[in-house]
């Protein structure tokens, strides 16, 4: 097993939101994000930390030797709360700094190491493999929340198309989404076996599914509530 996302993947994406930090200032990183209750510099600071837990995940399955996604759900949001407040380039220089971390633990990764399972602060238990692939969403989900300039269409189609599958089988699994059948504009696919039939680009799907749009470029959208994900 080797993760879905290689490296060169995980730090173009970097590379890219490190660009839009860097170009943020102080009052910028103070104003809402597109998170419900956090700023950019909440969602920066969750970036940095983000990685730091990824590596730590990494470093578990490489050495064997336990070590914390997080030492719980509490510090982690006394983490980000904690830093959220910081000037733009301190903010940014976290970011880049936590980045070359995990790509520096992902790079020491053996082939095996991918294989061993390690556990998430949920309680989730996974191949160490998921922690590289799950890094890749944070990267390119919160850029989009900083809400300065990147948006679900810069997502790139591979990921948007594998993403959106995921989403739909997760929320055939949960009680609380609704039963949707989605038509997929720009590519043909059609996902999920509801009654009620949503079209748009995949983008744009993806973007209402997760919570990061009100679905206005969406047809057959309006009124339907999905829980909030990532």
């Amino acid at each position: 097993m080797t993760p879905v996302e290689p490296l060169t993947r995980i730090e173009a994406a970097t590379g890219d939101l490190l660009a839009t930090a860097d170009r943020l200032t102080d009052d910028d990183v103070r104003a809402p994000s597109l998170l419900p209750g956090w700023t950019r510099g909440h969602v920066l600071t969750h970036l940095a930390r983000n990685a730091d837990g990824g590596t730590r995940l990494l470093t578990w399955a490489r050495t064997g030797v336990e070590s914390c996604e997080y030492s719980s759900m509490e510090a982690r949001a006394a983490e980000i709360e904690a830093g959220a407040r910081r000037p733009a380039a301190l903010l940014a220089a976290d970011v880049r700094a936590s980045a070359r971390r995990f790509a520096d633990a992902y790079a020491l990764m053996p082939g095996e190491a991918w294989e061993r399972t390690v556990q998430w602060t949920s309680g989730a238990r996974h191949p160490a493999a998921r922690a590289a692939d799950a890094r890749l969403t944070e990267v390119l989900v919160h850029h989009v929340d900083l809400d300065a300039g990147f948006g679900p269409g810069d997502w790139p189609a591979d990921f948007t198309a594998r993403t959106l599958a995921g989403v739909v089988a997760s929320f055939a699994r949960r009680d609380d989404a609704p039963r949707l059948r989605l038509h997929a504009t720009d590519t043909g696919t059609v996902l999920g076996d509801g009654d009620t039939i949503v079209t748009g680009t995949e983008a744009s799907l993806l973007a209402w599914l997760m919570g990061r749009s009100p679905g206005h470029d969406l047809t057959g959208a309006a009124g339907i509530s999905v829980p909030f994900l990532y």
